[in-house]
């Protein structure tokens, strides 16, 4: 007879748990014992010049992406050279990283301060008013390269051969940034959202990048919400593809920033939710 007893503690590797299962086949309903891996979560609490400021639940890679990821997109920075440095320490409870950043960036933080009970679904959860929620982004500038619907389509094949923790467990996001031939050039996995779009654009800020991403596109393996929109264009880039459905909001916001936002993205067909002026059929 098969207990509790059966299911292992974890053991962890690489954003990676394994552990003893037990599965049920049907119809037979027959149980067996077997292993199985799980994506890592784990809480990561993110602190500026020794202040506490948010507590996110994250998969423990790249973290220094994550941390220079979301300190540009929440405002609290200017640039990577307003960040002096990145420490990151392990505990038994999770990880803490305690970023030392510009004084001048002191007031942002303050403005744009959260007290998160961090989560892998709503990235605005713990703003302290509606006003904190809609940045003050300026529209993307044109001209820009159009997006020609073959380059989506490679895209999003290579995105889904690319995830390789979420081959592996099936737990993970996706985020990635292809260039207008529709290769990915990076990609970056986490359990949230949010976060993996965070890893993706601290990656490209700690390789001063971002002015390559004027020409390129974002993708990400998720709905594509507002603060995936206000994330995508605070790094300058002028296209999001998202595997899944926008929202209003997420509609709107990409209109009024220039953004071509694409929607349901596969690799027979997508659905254009703003600028469709910037398809072009080469």
């Amino acid at each position: 007879m098969l207990t509790d007893e059966c299911i292992s503690l974890p053991q962890t590797e690489e954003g990676l748990a394994t552990f003893h299962i037990v599965r049920c086949e049907t119809p037979s309903l027959a149980l067996h014992e077997m292993p199985d891996l799980i994506a890592q979560e784990v809480p990561i609490a993110l602190q500026f010049n020794g202040i506490s400021h948010a507590v996110l639940l994250g998969t423990p890679l790249d973290l220094e992406d994550l941390a220079v990821g979301f300190s540009y997109t929440e405002g609290i920075v200017r640039t990577h050279s307003d960040i002096y440095d990145v420490q990151v320490q392990h505990s038994p409870d999770g990880i803490v990283i305690d970023l030392d950043i510009a004084s001048a960036c002191l007031q942002q933080l303050k403005l744009r301060r959260r007290q998160l009970a961090g989560r892998t679904g709503c990235g605005l959860c713990g703003l302290e008013s509606l006003q904190d929620v809609k940045r003050a982004l300026p529209a993307l500038p044109e001209p820009f390269y159009n997006v020609a619907p073959a380059a989506v389509a490679k895209a999003l094949h290579q995105l889904r051969q690319q995830q390789v923790l979420h081959q592996k467990t099936g737990a993970t996001h996706a985020a990635a940034l292809a260039n207008q031939a529709g290769e990915i050039q990076v990609i970056r996995e986490d359990v949230g959202r949010h976060n993996a779009l965070d890893k993706l654009i601290g990656h490209l800020l700690r390789h001063d990048a971002l002015a390559t991403a004027a020409q390129s596109l974002a993708l990400v393996s998720s709905r594509a919400s507002f603060e995936m929109v206000q994330k995508t264009a605070a790094a300058g880039i002028p296209t999001l593809v998202a595997v899944s459905a926008p929202t209003t909001l997420a509609t709107q916001l990409a209109k009024e920033l220039n953004l071509l936002l694409i929607g349901f993205g596969r690799e027979q067909h997508f659905n254009v939710y703003s600028h469709p002026h910037r398809l072009t059929s080469f």
